[in-house]
C-alpha cells in the first residue's frame, strides 16, 4: 500500500530517529525536518536510509517566522501527517491549529490545553478532582522532608529534565533552592517526594477523544543517579495505569501524544508530547508512531490492550553506561552489577542492524560536545 508522506520535525532529538524508523520500516514516505540554528550540523535522524528526504528551515524553532516557513515547507506536499517532535514545534503548530490543518494532518491538542498540562499545579488541581492520587503541596515551610521544588512551567525556560527540579532535604537547601528556582517562577511548587518505583503510561488520543494506543513503562536506572532522566526502563502493562492517565487527559479534551507519569501510586505530571523513553515503542514492536500516523488521515482505529511485548528492556548506551560510573562512584555495587548485565543483553535504544548510521553519528556528535 502506498502510504502518504510523514513530515517529522525536530531531527535533532534522538526520539526522532525512532520515529523515521518505525514510520520507514511500515512504508511511509519520511521528510525529516531541521531547523539551522537549532542544529547546524546534520542530525543524527538524516542518516537513516528510511528517510527519503531532508529539508532544513531557517533560524530556530522559536523564531517568530517558524509557523509560516513550516507551513510553506508542507504546502509542497500533497497533504502530509506532520509529526512534531520538539516542544517549540508543537507548540507553534498548536497556536496556529487552524492553518495548519489546512495543509496536513495530525493529532495535536489545542495550545490553552498543552498549556494546562505543561503547568504542574493545574495538573495536580485537577488529579484532586478526579479522584486520583498525588503528593502532598506546600505553601510555605514544609511540615516534613524531603520535598520536591519545581517551577510550573520548568520546559517553557529551557531547563534539562533534570535542571526542572531539585530535591531539599533540610531548611538550608530548600532556602537555597527556593531561591534557585525563584529566578524562574515566583512561587515555586513545593511537593513531597514520593518514594517508590517510577512509572510511565503513555497514550495516543484521536481527533474524538478515544484512546487508539498505550503503553506502559517502568524506570531501571536513570542519570544522573540522583534524580535525573531515564537511562534504562523496562515495557510492561497495567490498565488500571492506563485508565488513570486516560481520565486525566480526556478531562481536559486532550488529542495527541503524552506520557503521564506516576510514582509509588502517585500520578506527578504529564508530558503532553513524545517523551524521553519514547524509543522503547519501536523495541517493543508497539504500532503507537504508525497509529498516530493512522489516525492524522483520518483512518478510525481501535484500541487493542497490550499490542506489544512486555519486559523488554530498553537502554541509551552512553547515558546507561555514564549511570553505571555513577554507581561505581556511589559504591552501589548491586546496580553496576544490573547495568553491566543489561550491557550485553537490553534493547539499544538508538541501534539498528538495518540502520547503523544514526547511532554513529549519534555517538560522533555527543563525543564533539564531551571533549574541548
Amino acid at each position: 500500500m502506498n502510504r502518504p508522506t510523514v513530515i517529522i520535525t525536530d531531527c535533532k532529538y534522538r526520539s526522532s530517529i525512532a520515529a523515521v524508523r518505525a514510520l520507514g520500516k511500515a512504508g511511509w514516505n519520511v521528510v525529516g525536518v531541521q531547523t539551522v540554528s537549532d542544529c547546524p550540523d546534520a542530525p543524527p535522524a538524516f542518516y537513516s536510509r528510511y528517510m527519503r528526504e531532508k529539508r532544513r528551515i531557517l533560524d530556530t524553532a522559536k523564531h517568530p517566522e517558524y509557523p509560516q516557513r513550516l507551513l510553506r515547507l508542507l504546502k509542497e506536499y500533497d497533504r502530509p501527517v506532520l509529526l512534531c517532535v520538539g516542544a517549540a514545534s508543537l507548540k507553534a503548530v498548536a497556536e496556529h491549529r487552524d492553518r495548519f490543518s489546512e495543509a496536513a494532518g495530525f493529532l495535536i491538542a489545542e495550545s490553552g490545553i498543552l498549556a494546562q498540562l505543561n503547568d504542574k499545579e493545574v495538573v495536580h488541581r485537577r488529579c484532586l478532582e478526579l479522584g486520583i492520587p498525588v503528593p502532598k503541596e506546600y505553601e510555605g515551610i514544609p511540615e516534613s522532608y524531603p520535598v520536591i521544588v519545581k517551577p510550573h512551567f520548568g520546559e517553557q525556560f529551557g531547563l534539562k529534565a533534570s535542571e526542572r527540579y531539585a530535591v531539599a532535604r533540610g531548611p538550608k537547601e530548600f532556602g537555597r533552592y527556593m531561591a534557585k528556582m525563584g529566578k524562574y517562577d515566583q512561587a515555586p511548587i513545593v511537593q513531597q517526594k514520593v518514594e517508590g518505583e517510577g512509572m510511565g503510561a503513555s497514550l495516543l488520543i484521536d481527533r474524538d477523544g478515544r484512546l487508539i494506543s498505550a503503553i506502559c513503562h517502568k524506570r531501571i536506572r536513570e542519570y544522573p543517579i540522583t534524580g535525573g532522566p531515564s537511562t534504562c526502563c523496562e515495557s510492561f502493562y497495567d490498565a488500571k495505569l492506563i485508565d488513570k492517565a486516560f481520565a486525566l487527559l480526556s478531562s481536559f479534551g486532550f488529542t495527541g501524544m503524552a506520557m503521564v507519569e506516576f510514582k509509588g501510586g502517585y500520578l506527578l505530571e504529564v508530558n503532553p508530547r513524545i517523551w524521553g523513553s519514547y524509543p522503547l515503542t519501536v523495541c517493543a514492536k508497539s504500532n503507537f508512531t504508525e497509529n498516530y500516523a493512522r489516525a492524522s488521515i483520518g483512518e478510525t482505529l481501535d484500541y487493542i490492550p497490550c499490542d506489544y511485548e512486555t519486559g523488554v528492556r530498553m537502554r541509551f548506551k552512553l547515558n546507561d553506561t555514564l549511570a553505571a560510573w555513577d554507581y561505581l562512584a556511589h559504591f552501589k555495587f548491586g546496580r553496576l552489577s544490573d547495568s553491566l548485565i543489561d550491557a550485553g543483553s537490553a534493547c539499544e535504544a538508538l541501534t539498528d542492524p538495518e540502520d547503523p548510521e544514526p547511532m554513529k553519528q549519534y555517538m560522533k556528535s555527543a563525543v564533539r560536545r564531551i571533549l574541548p
